[in-house]
């Protein structure tokens, strides 16, 4: 199969800015928020989204990295922040493709432990192809693509960035 571009890294910068101005006027009233990436790919959109925040917003940032298991995502979820430091304050969730909803669905789960303010979710590329009763409160693309399709997902810091469906 042939690699088809669906985003462009100036399409993903645009889109980041997008999502981080939506997430700006949902937690306007904030004075700080918690942005936690999915290990990988996830956090770094994460990082990318809460420096973009950081240049339109006084909210505080802090950056929370999620570490779990993708092929099996029921095994435990750690997270670099503990519990109390995201207690009582408005989270993101954030993650670079959502394909079944079984990594994002088991992360959510994993964060309501503990009482939260607000509690929104972010993906890059929405796939539709959901085994899971979640979604995205905010997403780059949404994609209808066959299961044999595959969405790749390159972010880094040098404007390589890219994702593409193949």
């Amino acid at each position: 199969m042939s690699k088809n571009i669906i985003l462009t890294n100036q399409q993903i910068e645009h889109t980041t800015k997008r999502i981080a101005y939506q997430i700006y006027e949902t937690f306007v009233e904030d004075e700080e928020i918690v942005i936690a990436g999915i290990t990988a790919n996830g956090f770094i959109f994460a990082k990318k989204i809460a420096d973009a925040l950081t240049a339109i917003s006084p909210i505080k940032i802090s950056l929370c990295e999620v570490h779990t298991n993708k092929q099996n995502p029921e095994l435990p979820i750690t997270t670099s922040l503990t519990k109390e430091q995201y207690s009582n304050k408005g989270l993101v969730l954030v993650d670079d493709v959502l394909s079944s909803g079984a990594t994002l669905i088991y992360a959510v789960k994993h964060f309501l432990d503990v009482p939260l303010k607000k509690f929104k979710t972010v993906v890059l590329v929405d796939r539709n192809h959901k085994k899971f009763p979640i979604k995205a409160d905010f997403k780059g693309i949404s994609l209808s693509t066959s299961l044999l399709e595959h969405v790749n997902v390159v972010l880094d810091n040098d404007g390589n960035s890219y994702a593409s469906l193949s």
